[in-house]
């Protein structure tokens, strides 16, 4: 199946160098472009793609309002990658924060653009977990270890919470607890509905502002 990917970007070079490379990856097809994000909904609903990658810092409008609207206007949203110069970005982390599914540099490589796109097609998330644990210490004076104590986690889940935060996939958890990938599945979903949260990259944040997961 063809991933369809939406460019979210003001600066032209940048949207030109993503598309050649995702252009030229098999399964996968650019089918717009947008130079700011007062431009997303509209493109996206008529588009209708299953990936936007979009800029979180944009002159009117920033990639963390487009990603808000997003979740708040489209019915079924894309899924969205958000881009940024800087590792250690407040824009990144409010865009995570409001259902972005993962982010990436600039300077990332093009294997790993293309592997991020299709991994956030595939319903995964796309988490560097020492980035994660520096954007979220960076806001937070002191995670609060209380602050999910009225969630009730099943041993399995908290597992499984633990493990998400490590960046691990649903594969690699299956794998580290002897687990059916159905099963894990079963698991996220469970924790993602207790929690929230949109996503497995929004039920990290949760848990490290919380301080479920140690901000070491």
């Amino acid at each position: 199946m063809t991933i369809s990917v939406l460019l979210v970007d003001d600066e032209e070079l940048v949207r030109t160098g993503m598309s050649a490379i995702l252009g030229n990856s098999p399964g996968i097809t650019v089918v717009g472009e947008a130079s700011d994000g007062a431009e997303v909904v509209t493109k996206v609903l008529e588009l209708r793609p299953d990936v936007v990658i979009m800029d979180v810092r944009m002159p009117r409008i920033d990639g963390i309002t487009a990603t808000r609207e997003l979740m708040a206007r489209v019915p079924e949203p894309p899924r969205v990658l958000v881009i940024t110069t800087f590792e250690r970005d407040d824009y990144v982390y409010e865009a995570l924060r409001e259902g972005a599914s993962g982010f990436l540099l600039k300077r990332s490589r093009p294997a790993e653009i293309v592997q991020a796109v299709r991994t956030v097609a595939a319903g995964d998330s796309v988490l560097f977990p020492t980035a994660i644990r520096g954007l979220v210490s960076g806001r937070l004076k002191r995670a609060t270890a209380g602050g999910l104590s009225h969630v009730r986690f099943t041993e399995r889940e908290a597992e499984v919470l633990g493990l998400m935060g490590q960046g691990m996939s649903n594969a690699e958890i299956a794998a580290e607890l002897f687990l059916g990938v159905q099963t894990v599945k079963t698991h996220v979903s469970s924790t993602l509905a207790k929690l929230g949260a949109r996503d497995r990259t929004q039920a990290v944040v949760f848990a490290y502002e919380a301080g479920f997961i140690e901000l070491r």
